[in-house]
């Protein structure tokens, strides 16, 4: 091991030890324990991660990554010691930095804006050109306002100091909300889930999942999606689902008949879905618990997110069955010989692990304990109830390597708020964020299903390339206020943005999740792309389903609690258009379907999941639309059936 990788695992171990600490028994003010969280993923992105991949041995380039460190231990450390009260002697003036907001000296605005330019290398280094030419954007938007066209939200423009100030020193910008919610939630589940992986549990999963469907038509694209959603449910990244669970799945559906792109969109597109499914979401519940205005409680988010999620695997499953009986599919999809099943029995002595774990992260936070101490409370768990098996048991050096990884596995995250930090940091600022609201809802006047489609768009396109829980902080930001004044639901406004933000990663031309499939398949990137943007189509249904009829998130119009029967006929509804949609998609149901069933097929999907009038009969209220469907399904079905 050199000297340069002994500091990274050091400084991984402290990065780890730091964050476990600090939520639970918190020592530092807010901003400092934000700086040093800092300090450490952006110190350990820039001794891991060259400044570019041809460089990696270049002495130079290596000479500029100690310097780009020392830098940031500087400008971070200053933010901490110019914040923290214990470094109270050492304030400019005898005030801290927060205090002498306005007045800041010479020195703080030299600090600020070389810690801008590290924030922005380090997000460029880690996550590509994307965020930060957004960021750069924005910066220069803030500069430029009263330049700007009136469709492009003018200003009266704002100081380099100040907008310095603003995105770096104060605790509106790099040290906000978005860095925060990394550090408070999000880094924790990065723990918790590489605390599993060393117990074994990725290898559960999959066991798990060929115990129940590996001799099923499809088996091994259903161990696909299985694995994926419980896997992602952790993970909460689509890019490290794919790269984990496909390395198994990929090839075990290509060597059970299904075609390399095939197996890679379906294994993208079930991966994707991981983060939206409860209860833990990839922490996305806790990020939308820190901002959904009015708040609402843990139990009531997991609760409004498990139907839309069942449907999406649900029609995963329908799909990978429906496909395994087509022509495409052959016989070959049929067999059991691709997958290794073990007894179901086997596979859960194996899980007692994970079953612990993830039982006590639930029942924790059922009880009301927060996020952090519940996670805390599990990892102990992990290491307790892991060590009754030499299999599960964790050594020190395999606890240090967990935290090794977590901390290569958060510095892309790190940097990616910490980014995403100056861009909020702008908006509240200039003001755009509640000038934008002001653009879309005349749209809405005329159409709420045309506002809701733009706001797709936008929340697609500043999705693409960003990691899933940074991408929900942006569109939260960017996008939230828009829906709340649409008169949507609060709950199912931030679902809406959640998923579009996670159907991103399926989403050509960047649709990262296919990017990683294509890796592990050998497939066109592009092919694959467009193969999982297929599976995962009833993804982009879902969201405009739930606003219309948010009884599918378990809440009535005006965001109360929905009953069993005000729940029946939006779920049946659902059920059954998701089933449509599947049939369309793969061009099967009882059997093959021609190309005038195909199309009607997808008539029925659209009319079962669209919403519509009522009408009265004898004293009921049925949905026109609805049994429109339901009827076209029926004749479907007797079609299909006569050879």
């Amino acid at each position: 091991m050199t000297p340069r990788q002994l500091v990274s695992r050091v400084l991984a171990v402290a990065l780890c030890a730091f964050t476990l600490a600090q939520v639970n028994y918190p020592v530092l003010a807010p901003q400092p324990q934000l700086a040093v969280f800092a300090l450490l993923g952006l110190v350990i992105c820039f001794l891991n991660i060259p400044i570019h991949p041809t460089l990696k041995d270049n002495a130079v380039a290596k000479a500029s990554d100690i310097l780009l460190a020392v830098l940031t231990t500087v400008c971070c450390g200053w933010v901490l010691v110019q914040n923290e009260p214990s470094f109270q002697r050492l304030w400019q003036d005898g005030s801290s930095l927060g205090n002498r907001a306005g007045f800041e000296t010479s020195a703080d605005i030299l600090v600020g804006v070389i810690g801008l330019l590290i924030v922005i290398e380090a997000a460029r280094r880690s996550l590509g050109w994307a965020l930060p030419i957004m960021s750069g954007l924005f910066l220069v938007y803030a500069y430029i306002g009263p330049s700007m066209p009136d469709w492009l939200f003018p200003h009266r423009g704002y100081s380099i100091e100040r907008i310095v100030a603003q995105t770096f020193l104060q605790a509106q910008g790099t040290f906000g909300v978005a860095l925060s919610v990394m550090f408070t939630y999000v880094f924790l589940f990065v723990i918790f889930g590489a605390f599993l992986a060393a117990t074994g549990a990725t290898r559960f999963i999959i066991d798990f999942a060929q115990s129940v469907f590996g001799s099923s038509p499809g088996g091994p694209a259903k161990v696909a999606v299985l694995s994926s959603g419980l896997m992602g449910s952790l993970s909460g990244s689509a890019v490290a689902n794919t790269a984990t669970t496909g390395t198994f799945t990929i090839p075990m559906m290509r060597s059970a008949g299904f075609k390399a792109t095939t197996a890679a969109g379906i294994q993208a597109a079930a991966s994707s879905g991981g983060a939206l499914m409860p209860p833990v979401m990839g922490a996305g519940a806790y990020m939308m618990l820190e901002i959904i205005d009015p708040p609402v409680t843990y139990l009531q988010i997991i609760r409004a997110a498990l139907i839309p999620a069942v449907l999406y695997y649900l029609s995963l499953f329908l799909i990978t069955h429906f496909h395994a009986r087509s022509t495409e599919g052959s016989a070959a999809a049929l067999k059991a010989s691709a997958v290794q099943t073990k007894p179901i029995a086997e596979s859960l002595m194996e899980g007692v692990v994970f079953a612990t774990a993830l039982g006590t992260l639930i029942l924790m936070l059922i009880v009301g304990y927060t996020p952090f101490r519940a996670v805390t409370v599990s990892l102990l768990a992990i290491v307790v109830v892991g060590a009754f098996n030499p299999r599960t048991r964790l050594s020190l050096s395999a606890i240090i390597e967990a935290f090794a990884k977590s901390a290569r596995d958060v510095v892309s995250l790190v940097a990616a708020s910490a980014s995403v930090g100056i861009i909020i940091g702008i908006v509240t600022l200039t003001g755009i964020g509640t000038r934008l609201p002001a653009t879309i809802l005349p749209l809405a006047e005329q159409s709420l299903f045309l506002a809701l489609l733009l706001i797709m768009v936008s929340s697609i396109v500043l999705g693409m390339g960003l990691p899933s829980a940074v991408c929900y902080l942006l569109l939260a930001t960017l996008i939230g206020p828009v829906l709340g004044n649409l008169g949507v639901v609060p709950l199912a406004a931030h679902m809406f943005i959640f998923y579009f933000g996670m159907m991103s990663m399926v989403t050509p031309p960047v649709a990262l999740a296919g990017y990683a499939a294509a890796s592990i398949a050998g497939t066109n990137i592009m092919q694959t792309s467009f193969a999982a943007f297929r599976f995962a189509l009833v993804g982009f249904t879902l969201p405009f389903i739930f606003v219309y009829r948010p009884e599918l998130l378990m809440l009535t119009p005006t965001g109360d609690a929905a009953g069993p029967l005000e729940m029946f006929v939006p779920v049946l509804m659902g059920t059954l258009g998701v089933l449509c949609f599947a049939s369309a998609i793969t061009g099967q149901l009882r059997n093959a379907l021609t190309t005038p069933l195909r199309v009607a097929m997808y008539a029925a999907a659209a009319l079962l999941l669209a919403p519509g009038p009522d009408v009265a009969v004898a004293g009921l209220n049925v949905p026109i639309l609805d049994g429109t469907g339901v009827v076209l399904f029926g004749v479907i079905y007797v079609l299909n059936g006569r050879r």
